[in-house]
């Protein structure tokens, strides 16, 4: 199982690199996203704080959106997702895989550069760390209940847009919680509780939602 998953791991990762431009791409759309706010809000430094987070947050949800449909398309598309289905294989490992290697291509630099952007709405430096931790957890749930989203509307015309509407309302509690940890650090309240909260919806969306893609992947394919 665990040379399976390493394999499907390193295979998905190699494939990233080798695409990075569609890497590129998602990470553009987050800065391009970020940065028209302040145009449509006003440069008011105030202002500006007081509308990072969920800024922050709400394109970093894009984002991932925006690549989200990619996950399991090209598998689909030229067979090898058949080939995996048939192989002897727990389904789990090489879905957890693919998930995980989307998260490092897609994720994981949105989490780096996210505190970068803060710069641009004079998010107060006490603010960051809490930021950093909570799209970090945060992230991860989001491509993981995305990832059940890409499985159901795998091969169906239009699934981009059924695509977001299935998962946008399953990525609100993060939204709420990931925002609310920064804000809450920001105004001396603390952000334990809301870590936790997003530490909990991590650790149900890791139990429930790779076993809920392989079953829709296996409905797809029959």
């Amino acid at each position: 199982m665990l040379r399976v998953f390493l394999a499907v791991l390193r295979r998905e990762l190699l494939l990233a690199w080798r695409e990075r431009v569609d890497v590129l791409v998602t990470l553009a759309f987050f800065v391009i996203v970020t940065c028209l706010f302040p145009f449509g809000v006003g440069a008011e430094a105030a202002q500006l704080r007081a509308i990072a987070p969920g800024v922050l947050w709400v394109a970093a949800l894009l984002s991932l959106l925006l690549s989200l449909h990619r996950l399991f398309e090209r598998d689909f598309a030229d067979g090898t997702l058949e080939q995996l289905l048939l192989s002897p294989e727990p389904m789990v490992s090489w879905v957890l895989a693919k998930i995980i290697a989307f998260w490092l291509a897609a994720g994981l630099p949105v989490v780096v550069a996210a505190p970068v952007l803060a710069l641009a709405f004079n998010l107060d430096p006490a603010g960051w760390p809490v930021l950093i931790e909570a799209l970090a957890l945060g992230t991860p749930s989001l491509a993981l209940i995305g990832a059940l989203g890409a499985a159901l509307t795998l091969g169906l015309r239009g699934g981009g847009m059924l695509l977001a509407l299935i998962v946008l309302p399953l990525f609100v509690p993060v939204l709420i919680f990931g925002a609310g940890a920064v804000e809450a650090e920001i105004s001396g309240v603390g952000a334990r509780a809301h870590l936790l909260l997003l530490g909990g919806i991590l650790a149900a969306a890791l139990a429930l939602a790779p076993p809920a893609c392989a079953a829709a992947l296996r409905m797809v394919n029959d």
